[in-house]
């Protein structure tokens, strides 16, 4: 059967995506990794995992900016339920893709030790904390990093979900349903 043109994404749509897509793949290998690295080896994987996640960030605000202002291409002539299930979880996408990156800035700017570790990403670029969060009393301060981390890694575990959740969809429609779906988003 001979897949037909799909209606693709435009380039920087296709750049952010691609770019989110890596770092959120690259940062949670590195998070669910933190419990087996040697103690010398987790601050700097700590540091970089901050430094990921600010650039992810950064990255889901232009891209939903660019969403805002350029209409995407229609999803496919797929059955209702896949129609429906594909605009949800892109949402659900988006959603975590703030929420994760926001808990853990959250989560980082209640760290006890964050004065005598100042914030810079990728060890250069000087970054903030989060002002209210950063100010508040020590014992104040220590219940919400604690509470952070496990709203920070939760989020990162049901983002992981969605993540497989989204491959699968495409991959279902490209090699089993035999339609151009990663064409639509493929660079080049």
């Amino acid at each position: 059967m001979q897949l037909s043109v799909p209606q693709r994404y435009t380039r920087p749509a296709i750049f952010l995506h691609w770019a989110v897509a890596t770092l959120i793949a690259t940062n949670l290998l590195i998070g669910f990794t933190f419990d087996y690295l040697p103690k010398n080896d987790l601050r700097p994987m700590i540091d970089a995992h901050k430094s990921f996640g600010i650039t992810v960030l950064g990255l889901a605000i232009m891209r939903l900016m660019w969403r805002a202002t350029h209409t995407p291409p229609p999803i496919p002539p797929y059955a209702e339920w896949e129609r429906r299930t594909a605009h949800w979880v892109h949402w659900v996408l988006y959603g975590f893709i703030f929420l994760v990156p926001l808990s853990g800035w959250l989560h980082d700017s209640a760290w006890k030790g964050a004065a005598g570790h100042p914030m810079k990403l990728f060890w250069v670029i000087p970054w903030f904390r989060i002002g209210p969060i950063e100010h508040l009393d020590a014992a104040t301060k220590e219940y919400w990093h604690s509470l952070l981390f496990t709203v920070h890694s939760t989020l990162a575990y049901a983002l992981a979900a969605a993540f497989v959740v989204h491959v699968a969809g495409a991959l279902k429609h490209q090699f089993l349903d035999d339609k151009p779906e990663l064409q639509r988003m493929w660079p080049g």
